[in-house]
């Protein structure tokens, strides 16, 4: 390692109360999604901060997206600062969302506790923790080390966690991925900090509703229960779907690796009597029962075999069961994304983690999605991972937490590799 980048190190280290400081400041900021809470004093937090270090700062609002309005508008912060000469691009993008907090918490979720070496709150380690440690990089690299070729950028995008579409996915459609422009992105998700993340299965999220016909409850045989039929679609998944799926297995390197097989999980049920009212129900027969299904595929699927696999059993039904009837409806679909394992990025994470961590990073891929899926899709940008610190069984977690150190090691490994990545193509 060179001299000028064990400078960038000893900064970082002398930079550990900031690094600390500056994740407190985005946890307090409670950018709760849905409904989208905050996003503009967060995003203008990371912006104003960005600006006094030199770097030229865009906000960007995806007008129009799932929950933009003038009340919760979908703000993202894009702040780009050129280097010494022409080169490559590398980008660190972060969301700025978080999830509710939930039940069962033993510190207040937005208060950003500092306590035995690590900080808690919501967003901590998904993933705030992770965008202050890129930000704390790249500023030591430009503050101590050499003039770097190329240019590095650091954005907040909104939205990840109902799937990014007035974030990255925004961004991506209007030219900000364009691999003209970037040419590396490491997302600092928190896929624990000794570990390369490449990838993620597929999603496909679908709303089944069967139908039926109401009637008084006290004679049912006058109508046809919608929930009766409900019952016989999750007896076939839970006795002729789900066991097929776990008999399939993947190349990728999923964690945990139960997650390296097809899963299929219902969200939800919604059925008979509307739900939040505090009276009697009335005594009728269900007209309409809705599930929401969850499935997640794997690179050596297809999404039409996907699909076609639950319909083949919806129809099934519909030809035996008398009465059965069904509307089937799209939520969400996302394909499986890998990136390749020798590119430039990979590499450049890989040798970084040893020299700082001393060990061999594991190559993973992710059970959930991420923004890498609007990058790799509609940016048509593969060079992408993600890397940064934080355990991923805690995200969404109560108590949710990164450990400092975990934190400070992240960022060195973050400006080690923008660092090889800049000077290679110099």
């Amino acid at each position: 390692m060179t001299d000028a980048l064990q400078a960038v190190l000893k900064e970082i280290d002398g930079r550990r109360e900031e690094l600390v400081a500056l994740t407190q400041e985005l946890v307090r900021i409670p950018t709760t999604n849905p409904p989208g809470e905050a996003y503009v004093p967060c995003a203008e937090a990371i912006g104003r901060r960005l600006a006094r270090r030199g770097f030229a700062v865009e906000y960007v609002r995806g007008h129009g997206t799932p929950g933009d309005s003038d009340r919760y508008p979908r703000v993202n912060v894009v702040a780009r600062r050129d280097g010494s000469g022409p080169g490559r691009c590398v980008h660190f993008n972060g969301h700025i969302d978080v999830v509710e907090p939930g039940r069962g918490w033993t510190v207040e979720p937005f208060a950003a506790t500092e306590r035995d070496g690590r900080i808690y709150g919501r967003g901590t380690c998904d993933m705030k923790a992770g965008l202050a440690a890129a930000i704390v990089a790249v500023e030591a690299l430009l503050d101590v080390g050499p003039r770097l070729p190329g240019a590095l950028e650091i954005s907040g995008t909104v939205d990840e966690e109902s799937g990014g579409y007035g974030g990255v996915a925004y961004l991506a459609e209007r030219g900000w991925f364009a691999p003209e422009r970037v040419q590396h992105v490491i997302i600092p998700e928190p896929l624990n900090v000794d570990r390369v993340c490449i990838g993620h299965r597929g999603v496909w999220w679908a709303e089944l509703e069967t139908k039926g016909r109401i009637a008084h409850g006290s004679m049912p045989f006058l109508g046809d229960s919608a929930i009766r039929h409900m019952g016989a679609v999750l007896e076939r998944l839970e006795h002729e779907l789900l066991p097929r799926l776990a008999t399939r297995a993947t190349v990728m390197p999923v964690v945990p690796p139960a997650a390296r097989q097809s899963t299929l999980n219902v969200n939800s049920v919604h059925g008979g009597q509307p739900e939040g009212f505090d009276g009697l129900p009335s005594p009728c027969v269900a007209d309409s029962c809705r599930i929401v299904i969850d499935r997640r595929f794997l690179v050596e699927e297809t999404l039409d075999g996907v699909k076609g696999e639950v319909r083949e059993l919806l129809e099934g039904l519909a030809r035996t069961r008398p009465g059965f009837r069904y509307e089937l409806r799209d939520l969400f679909e996302v394909l499986p994304v890998m990136a390749d394992r020798d590119g430039p990025v990979v590499r450049a994470t890989v040798a970084a983690v040893r020299e700082i961590l001393g060990r061999e990073p594991e190559i993973v891929c992710s059970p959930g999605t991420y923004d890498q899926k609007h990058i790799d899709r509609i940016g048509r940008l593969k060079d992408c991972i993600a890397y940064g610190p934080g355990i991923l069984d805690l995200a969404h977690q109560p108590d949710e937490y990164v450990g400092i150190d975990e934190l400070v090691a992240s960022a060195k490994v973050m400006a080690v590799a923008a660092h090889r990545l800049l000077t290679a193509s110099a």
